[in-house]
């Protein structure tokens, strides 16, 4: 994901409120960047847990990709507004796009991404994408 600035949230949807803490900044008094990659994961997984993606027990998700890119500062005690949309949809994989967005700032702090995996849980080898989740990303599919 290569970048010139950061997007608006209006770029996003299915927002999430995500609370930073104390142990969150570094020595020099802001997030530290591994915090980033932390909320990117809880946006994620609170989204396809609230649709239903944990609830079948014969696939797994595996993170195959991801990366941040920086714009600004976040520290504690902001609060941290995560929105998401899908990419890309392959016939085993997809693509998140994650804004993160500090207090009511209009322009995204940091923007990551995060490619996944339906892989079958009996084989370990990817397995096309069930079309319960498939509707769910289409959903939220916004083609660049």
């Amino acid at each position: 994901m290569s970048k010139s600035g950061p997007s608006p949230r209006s770029a996003y949807y299915d927002f999430q409120t995500l609370q930073t803490r104390w142990e969150d900044n570094d020595a020099y008094g802001h997030m530290n960047n591994i915090v980033h990659y932390s909320l990117i994961d809880t946006a994620v997984t609170n989204w396809q847990r609230d649709r239903g993606f944990f609830d079948v027990d014969d696939v797994k998700f595996m993170v195959v990709q991801s990366g941040c890119t920086y714009f600004a500062e976040a520290r504690y005690p902001d609060t941290v507004h995560a929105g998401l949309w899908v990419s890309k949809i392959g016939r085993t994989s997809w693509t998140y796009e994650i804004g993160l967005f500090r207090n009511e700032e209009n322009a995204a702090f940091a923007e990551g991404f995060f490619v996944q995996v339906q892989v079958d849980d009996d084989t370990g080898r990817p397995s096309p994408i069930k079309d319960t989740f498939r509707r769910h990303l289409e959903r939220i599919l916004v083609s660049p």
